[in-house]
């Protein structure tokens, strides 16, 4: 089976090629701006007719959208996120009309969620920052396109590797950097927010059922931790595997993605129902090898 993965230097791709790779018998193409791609691929700029060569070259059986923006301007994010989907959809409706695409969205595309209640794949979408608006774009994109299409809706992924533009991942690097010092004071944003923190490992998973499961799926299915863990939970459990010694200020206003959105939960019933998948790692594991690879990265630094 041949896997091309779109975005599979970024952080949730690297995991996902890695997760793929297990499958038996799949041979995993790499596609991005990368030199190290198989195959040169850049969803937000190319012209269609590129993409189209592109994927006639890779001729896939699936394809695995992990490309995407989460920081930058609205122009930056609108190309990557929205223009970029529909780019793809387009092509692969001439070159590979037959291959599975999965495509990785966001829960910040449902915007604000009431507290205590999961929401489902029916839930109307109402996002309310750029991000979301522009995830949502995307997966509309997907949805319409009459392609054997799945878009999963990812809540908050935590692993190894998260990058800085992220807050575990800016959270690591910020206690790497303080150490043991006493008099080290970490100044936050608003840790108040309840989100469902999904485990890298387990949103692989569920890419990898998702490409290999038979038979039609549903649009939109939802993968995430399927509990609301306050943010502060996820900040003070990082601080106690540091060791951190200092002092943590919470202050008012956060990042602009949790703007106006203060809990978010989602109802991963129908992900079980389809693919047979359920997360297997709960925020513990997930902060454990989050800290570990942060160590390992400052010792080899």
């Amino acid at each position: 089976m041949r896997i091309l993965v779109l975005g599979g230097t970024g952080y949730l791709g690297r995991h996902v090629a890695d997760r793929l790779r297990a499958l038996p018998g799949a041979r995993i193409l790499a596609a991005g701006r990368s030199d190290a791609a198989e195959f040169r691929a850049d969803l937000a700029t190319d012209r269609p007719e590129q993409l189209v060569r592109t994927l006639a070259a890779a001729a896939p059986d699936a394809v695995v959208n992990c490309a995407g923006a989460t920081g930058g301007d609205a122009v930056n994010l609108a190309e990557v996120n929205a223009r970029g989907p529909a780019a793809l959809c387009a092509a692969l409706r001439e070159a590979a009309p037959t291959a599975r695409l999965v495509h990785l969205g966001s829960a910040a595309e449902y915007g604000p969620g009431s507290p205590d209640e999961p929401v489902t794949e029916s839930a109307p979408a109402r996002p309310v920052t750029p991000y979301g608006a522009t995830k949502l774009a995307g997966t509309l994109a997907v949805t319409s396109a009459a392609l054997d299409g799945v878009v999963l809706r990812v809540g908050n992924p935590v692993g190894a590797g998260a990058p800085g533009a992220s807050l575990p991942g800016r959270m690591a690097l910020l206690l790497r950097s303080a150490g043991a010092d006493p008099g080290a004071v970490l100044r936050l944003g608003d840790l108040s927010a309840y989100r469902d923190f999904v485990d890298v490992r387990d949103l692989a998973g569920a890419v990898a059922r998702a490409v290999t499961t038979p038979g039609h799926l549903p649009p939109v299915l939802n993968i995430g931790g399927g509990v609301a863990v306050p943010v502060r939970e996820l900040v003070h459990g990082l601080a106690r595997r540091a060791g951190f010694l200092g002092r943590l200020e919470e202050s008012t206003g956060g990042s602009v993605r949790s703007a106006r959105v203060s809990w978010q939960c989602s109802d991963i019933t129908a992900a079980e129902r389809a693919l047979g998948w359920r997360p297997v790692h709960g925020l513990d594991d997930s902060l454990d090898a989050l800290w570990a690879a942060t160590v390992e990265n400052g010792r080899a630094a």
